[in-house]
């Protein structure tokens, strides 16, 4: 077989980055900017008396939500962004200056920068927003994977996004469901089954829900994958359930488009790829069950260790599967 494009990229399985800031000291809120975004200049247009910025962010490899607060008015320069980046007003209002482009948004409505260019911003008083960082190879590479052939960087994606409705607002409230879990200490976001789902569903959801000029090839008609290519993919699953694949780990594997591969599971099998992957996820966790401790082990620990995330949902799929619940087996089988 020849090459293949493309593969798919890193899978990020280290522990995501949290940090929880507050400072009025502008040099200090620059180093965290600076840490987690890009360098910028931080200018306080009213004078240095009243700045606080506080910062609550999150890092899962390319990929970073952060939710920024300001208690006075700030504005923030950036020579030059290397990744794509989605600012979404929760509190109060923000003026961007991008490519080109000057925009007034408030919390229906996101601003969108591209790599390549200087950004300029000015957050009011009282105001907050989360800002989303997706390094630029990352979001490249996963359209790459989705299509299932290179794609031309950088992506010339719009300016602003409707966050009030549509695609827009589906695609902020996964946005804020990761940033929620920033307030848990024992969150699922710790576990890398379920981190890399989340990190793949924002970057994945933003090219579905913003124009762009391969929007109409990522939403047509998709050639399905054959048996072979299948065979291939339904091995790695069952040699390696654990793993924390992606749709585009499982593409690579087969040597196809994620489109494609989605449209042969179907075709061949009646499942999407990775409600395949959970139906084996399920067998193990069942498996998992039956051999464990009812005075040691708990459902929601073994659920949580095959990467179910819900444990509502985990036990009534598990019922739909077993036919009883899962304490049950844990109970019965001991």
């Amino acid at each position: 077989m020849g090459d293949v494009y493309p593969r798919s990229g890193p899978t990020y399985s280290e522990a995501p980055d949290i940090v929880h800031f507050s400072s009025v000291d502008i040099d200090q809120a620059r180093s965290v900017l600076n840490r987690f975004y890009y360098p910028v200049a931080v200018g306080t247009p009213e004078g240095a008396d009243g700045f606080r910025l506080c910062v609550e962010v999150i890092q899962l490899g390319p990929l970073t939500v952060g939710q920024l607060s300001f208690a006075a008015p700030v504005s923030l320069v950036a020579a030059e962004l290397n990744a794509y980046h989605v600012s979404m007003p929760t509190r109060g209002r923000m003026q961007a200056r991008h490519a080109g482009h000057e925009i007034v948004a408030g919390p229906s409505m996101g601003v969108v920068f591209g790599p390549g260019n200087p950004v300029y911003t000015v957050h009011e008083s009282d105001s907050a927003e989360l800002a989303v960082k997706i390094d630029r190879d990352a979001l490249e590479q996963e359209l790459a994977a989705l299509l299932g052939r290179p794609v031309e960087g950088p992506l010339e994606l719009p300016p602003a996004v409707d966050l009030s409705a549509g695609p827009g607002h589906s695609w902020s409230r996964l946005v804020r469901l990761l940033r929620d879990e920033l307030e848990h200490k024992q969150s699922l976001i710790y576990q890398p089954l379920i981190a890399e789902q989340l990190r793949s569903s924002v970057l994945i959801g933003l090219l579905l829900s913003v124009p762009h000029k391969y929007l109409a090839e990522l939403t047509g008609p998709a050639t399905a994958a054959p048996p072979r290519a299948i065979r291939r993919v339904v091995d790695a699953i069952h040699d390696e359930p654990e793993r924390p694949f992606t749709v585009a780990d499982l593409a690579a594997i087969a040597g196809m488009s994620v489109r494609s591969l989605q449209e042969g599971f179907r075709r061949h099998l009646g499942y999407a790829p990775m409600a395949y992957l959970q139906q084996e996820r399920l067998l193990r966790a069942h498996q998992t069950l039956r051999q464990s401790d009812p005075m040691k082990d708990t459902v929601a620990a073994v659920a949580h260790s095959w990467g179910f995330a819900h444990l509502g949902r985990f036990a009534s799929a598990y019922r739909a599967r077993f036919g009883e619940p899962p304490s049950d087996t844990l109970r019965r089988e001991f």
